[in-house]
């Protein structure tokens, strides 16, 4: 007597990975209002999926309607509910504000004020949209929650991998090191892998979104034109004391309105004129209010310690005494050849192949893999 063994099939998968029809698939989609967002629901609902937009008020509506170049204000609520109610399905604006004046905006002016160059995009995505937003997504039923962010996951041996965007240009791992293992199971991004922004545009212009030709926000959302001073001036009244501009030698050269006006390898707008060779801020001493300032080659670092590691790997962090990998520690340039020694799970030193100028703590140092687009997760660099 011979039996016959069927062979396992494996189960058909919807395009955001799950084993059932789109129509049986909720997703929520975080929307800014802005073109990538919009472009992210209008797929989805044309597909198929149950999608439930969901934009965030982040801060005071009626000063935010006044803002241009920033992202959820105002007027960007209101292009997210449009987009919404074009396509047919719910939309709901949540009051943040509160959460995140705590989580970050506090933290950003305490951080200036310590002489540090905060990035508070980051902290952002880490505290609000992908803590408070996410688990909101999970109150509302969703399977998983989609964002307009350049960046892709895809499902490794181990589990979902986080990798850098097909267009360079437009990648943003570097504001995304602080997703978690657990977070990146649930989210979805569906446009990291287009090559190019005009891809986007594209799309938005097919699904007849008004949004399609809206220019993308540049700032700060809390700090649209870029004066990061008076922001904490604000927030801190009486907190920019003035002190003096010393040289790396010990001279005074001058004197200064307030350390908060400064940053790492800072070279204009010092105030000190006259010099034959020119100068750079190479330190913050915001305990002596001091802001010290030397030649170039007093930027360059070769050594980067970092705290806070979130570690994305497949091998537990600390099995290995080194990891060499590519770090970046500005969004704006490329990942420079490194050493990554673990200190403890959420601690290293990270040893620059290749000196960097200008890194300061505050700033992110994010890891990835030599010979592939993976991202390793990265820290906070808390020291100069």
């Amino acid at each position: 007597m011979s039996t016959t063994v069927k062979a396992k099939t494996a189960p058909v998968l919807n395009s955001l990975g799950f084993a059932k029809p789109p129509a049986e698939t909720r997703v929520v989609v975080a929307m800014s209002g802005g073109v990538d967002s919009s472009v992210v629901a209008a797929m989805l609902a044309e597909e198929g999926y149950d999608v439930i937009g969901v934009t965030l008020q982040l801060y005071d509506h009626g000063a935010a309607l006044a803002k241009k170049g920033a992202c959820c204000a105002g007027i960007d609520i209101h292009d997210a509910r449009h987009v919404a109610e074009s396509i047919g399905f719910p939309h709901y604006v949540l009051d943040y504000e509160n959460i995140f004046q705590d989580a970050v905006i506090e933290e950003f002016a305490d951080s200036y004020l310590g002489g540090a160059t905060p990035v508070p995009c980051i902290r952002c995505n880490e505290r609000v949209k992908f803590k408070d937003l996410l688990e909101t997504a999970r109150d509302l039923g969703a399977d998983c929650m989609a964002t307009g962010h350049y960046i892709q996951r895809t499902v490794g041996q181990v589990g979902p991998e986080l990798h850098r965007a097909a267009d360079p240009a437009r990648d943003q791992s570097y504001f995304l090191f602080s997703t978690t293992a657990e977070q990146l199971n649930y989210l979805r991004f569906p446009l990291g892998h287009l090559k190019t922004k005009h891809e986007t545009r594209a799309l938005a212009r097919k699904y007849g979104l008004e949004v399609a030709d809206k220019p993308d926000s540049q700032d700060i959302c809390f700090v649209p034109d870029g004066n990061y001073a008076s922001v904490i001036e604000k927030l801190r009244p009486g907190a920019a004391e003035p002190g003096e501009i010393v040289h790396a030698d010990g001279r005074a050269l001058g004197q200064h309105d307030g350390v908060i006006h400064y940053t790492i390898g800072q070279r204009r707008g010092l105030g000190i004129g006259g010099l034959s060779d020119p100068l750079y801020v190479v330190k913050l001493d915001v305990d002596a209010k001091q802001v010290v300032v030397g030649p170039k080659e007093m930027l360059a670092t070769r050594t980067v310690p970092v705290r806070e590691i979130n570690w994305l790997g497949d091998e537990p962090f600390m099995s290995r005494m080194e990891w060499h990998m590519g770090v970046k520690i500005r969004s704006t340039r490329p990942p420079r050849e490194a050493i990554i020694r673990p200190i403890s799970e959420t601690e290293a030193e990270v040893e620059l192949l290749t000196p960097e100028e200008g890194v300061s703590p505050g700033q992110a140092c994010v890891f990835y893999s030599s010979d592939s687009s993976r991202v390793f997760g990265g820290g906070w660099i808390w020291r100069g």
